[in-house]
Parts: C-alpha cells; sequence; structure tokens
C-alpha cells in the first residue's frame, strides 16, 4: 500500500479526472494545473509537441543520441522513464527508442499515456510500470540502456526520491545512461517552501480541500516539497555508483 503523501494530492485528483475523460483533449484542459504550464487551452497534439521538443534538446545536450552500450544505436536500446504521466514526452521517445517502459504512480496516467503514444508515437515500442508504492521500479535489474526522468523527483518526497535513484541505478545496464532531474535550493525557496506548508496544509481541509488542489497557482506551491542538492543525492547513492562502476569494469576486462 503505497504511503499518502500530501503533495501528490493534486496528481491524484488529476489521475481521478483523467479516468473520467472520454476524450484526451479535455484530459489536456482539465488537467492542466499538473502537467501544462502553458496554459489550459492545449490540445493533446499540441501538448505533445512540446515533448517533441524538449526530447530532441535532452538528447542532444547530454549525447544520448549516441550508441548505448555494446555500440547499440538508439532503434536497439530500451529506455526507462520516470513520471511519464500522459505521455507529453514517451511518444517522442517511443520513436526514437526500440523499447520504452513508462513509469508513473497513476495507474489512469499511464492508461492515457497508451493513448497518446498510440495516436503519436510508437505504440509497438511501449511498455508501462505502475509505480505502486511512490519508490519501487517492477523492473528487472541491468535492464536499461537509459533511466530518465524529468520534473518528477521535485514532487517526491524527499526519501522516495533518493529510492528511485537507487532504482535507477539498479535497473541501468553496465555503460548505461542515467539522467535525472532534481531541483535544488534557491534564495527564493525562504518563501517558496513555508508557502508549500501552508498550502499542503488546506488541501486536508474538508470539500474546499480538493477544489484547491485544483488551482495551478495552489499545486504549484504544494509541490515545494523537496530539494535535492548533488551534495545530498551523490552520498545517499555513493556505494551503488562504485558497485556499477566495478561491474561495468569487470564487463569490459571480461572482453
Amino acid at each position: 500500500m503505497a504511503r499518502r503523501r500530501r503533495q501528490l494530492t493534486p496528481w491524484r485528483a488529476a489521475g481521478t479526472r483523467a479516468e473520467a475523460r472520454d476524450n484526451a483533449d479535455d484530459v489536456v484542459r482539465e488537467t492542466g494545473w499538473v502537467f501544462n504550464n502553458r496554459g489550459d487551452h492545449m490540445s493533446l497534439g499540441e501538448f505533445v509537441a512540446t515533448g517533441d521538443h524538449e526530447t530532441l534538446a535532452y538528447l542532444e545536450a547530454f549525447g544520448l543520441a549516441q550508441p548505448g552500450t555494446q555500440g547499440a544505436g538508439l532503434e536497439q536500446q530500451t529506455m526507462v522513464e520516470i513520471g511519464s504521466g500522459i505521455g507529453r514526452m514517451t511518444a517522442s521517445f517511443s520513436r526514437t527508442f526500440g523499447k520504452v517502459i513508462a513509469c508513473d504512480l497513476d495507474p489512469a496516467f499511464l492508461e492515457r499515456c497508451r493513448e497518446t503514444v498510440a495516436q503519436f508515437g510508437r505504440a509497438d515500442h511501449l511498455h508501462t510500470s505502475h509505480v505502486a508504492d511512490g519508490r519501487t521500479l517492477s523492473i528487472p535489474d541491468n535492464s536499461a540502456d537509459l533511466v530518465f526522468s524529468y520534473i518528477t523527483l521535485q514532487h517526491c518526497h524527499h526519501d522516495d526520491a533518493l529510492a528511485l535513484t537507487r532504482e535507477a541505478l539498479r535497473i541501468v545496464k553496465p555503460g548505461g545512461r542515467v539522467v535525472l532531474n532534481y531541483r535544488t535550493w534557491v534564495p527564493t525557496d525562504l518563501v517558496l517552501w513555508p508557502a508549500g506548508v501552508i498550502v499542503r496544509a488546506t488541501w486536508r481541509l474538508p470539500r474546499i480541500g480538493p477544489v484547491i488542489a485544483r488551482q495551478r497557482l495552489a499545486t504549484r506551491l504544494g509541490w515545494q516539497a523537496n530539494r535535492l542538492s548533488p551534495r545530498e543525492v551523490v552520498p545517499a547513492i555513493g556505494s551503488k555508483l562504485i558497485d556499477r562502476s566495478e561491474e561495468h569494469t569487470s564487463e569490459l576486462q571480461s572482453h
């Protein structure tokens, strides 16, 4: 049973609303407080187009378009996306990689993700995985060439974000790549952090709490729940990094 986290209240509310809608364009518009930073009037196609642009930018910026483990091209690689949502970037990934495993906390989003990829990507390349407890990936060890996450870990509980980081290292192949996005402390957090605490408290209020959780500003403030700097992440996963490095060295020596 997944532990209840108040910062996930808008996420679960959006999942419930997404599950109840027949039209994917309405899902994008009505869950804009969660997914859509550019306004609530985009169609699903327009929403996916923003993901196409960002996917290409990240692949180029981090050199991820190069051959992966064992010299495999992207069309032969397996990538795992932690926090796929309804598939904004997943559709593009499915057109690029041979196999994409989309992971998310809410099964309703995974269902919508499959619909999104069916329309705008390669459904035959897509697999989905429900992160039921918010911190464990049901994916075998050493099975991914690339593990990727963008604007997800900053919304998790601190310990869950670290647990998912360890999971990313567990499932990546020796010589594979892990690209995870965190949010660290900045001066404005002197205001944002306490504001987030207050907003999350309002989500507990009867009747009006769910209404507040569906407001864009309230959601953005309430998600100020987690900050992780490299100084915290690296010591927490240090042994995992060493293990993977040694494993990769052994792999190279065996050849």
